[in-house]
């Protein structure tokens, strides 16, 4: 099982045409890279119609598709799965899952941590002032909680969420990756932010 060391996270409600240009961009660099198709109350038909898309799309790159709190959708579409904080813990859904499919959960919180024994890496957020979520009222875990937070999970591979850019991630102690949303996606060349992540550091 090989984990990437990006993660760039679909946002739907950006115009169409420039989203998929965008994703087609990041995936073209490979398996290093995972696309987490999320779509947050879109009707069933279509999240499907776009999990397929992105499934041609990273079969052909050989960059890896991770879906978001939809097992069933993962299994169709043959990707790995996310947990959110509301979905099935990991140790409920991993009898479903292929061998070789890693099982990634959102955590905030140390609490929240405790929940998701059996996952194969956390998504720590928010590190930073999210800019895709700017009315979120949590406050930032900045470097220190997030290096706390990484010390509890390990030896879970950790991504930082939330705020992130290429300079932001070096600082991190105990981080794996980034896991990315608007700072790739609203890019005006989101392939050579992309690379900039996967950077060595």
């Amino acid at each position: 099982m090989r984990l990437p060391r990006l993660i760039v996270v679909t946002d739907w409600t950006l115009p169409e045409e420039a989203h998929r240009a965008a994703l087609e961009a990041v995936a073209a660099l490979g398996p290093e890279v995972c696309i987490q198709h999320r779509d947050p109350g879109a009707p069933v038909r279509g999240f499907l119609e776009r999990a397929r898309w992105l499934a041609a799309l990273t079969g052909t790159s050989g960059a890896q598709l991770a879906v978001n709190g939809r097992l069933d959708v993962a299994l169709l579409v043959e990707a790995h799965l996310h947990l959110p904080v509301d979905a099935p813990r990991p140790r409920e859904v991993r009898p479903w899952l292929p061998p070789g499919r890693w099982i990634s959960a959102a955590v905030h919180s140390e609490a929240e941590l405790a929940e998701v024994r059996g996952c194969d890496a956390v998504l720590l957020s928010p590190v930073f002032a999210p800019g895709s979520k700017p009315h979120d009222a949590r406050a930032p875990l900045g470097p220190e909680g997030f290096a706390r937070l990484a010390r509890l999970a390990s030896p879970l591979p950790c991504f930082a969420l939330g705020g992130m850019t290429p300079v932001r991630l070096a600082i991190l102690a105990g981080c794996h990756g980034a896991a990315v949303q608007s700072g790739v996606l609203q890019s005006p060349d989101p392939a050579a932010v992309a690379r900039a992540f996967l950077a060595p550091r």
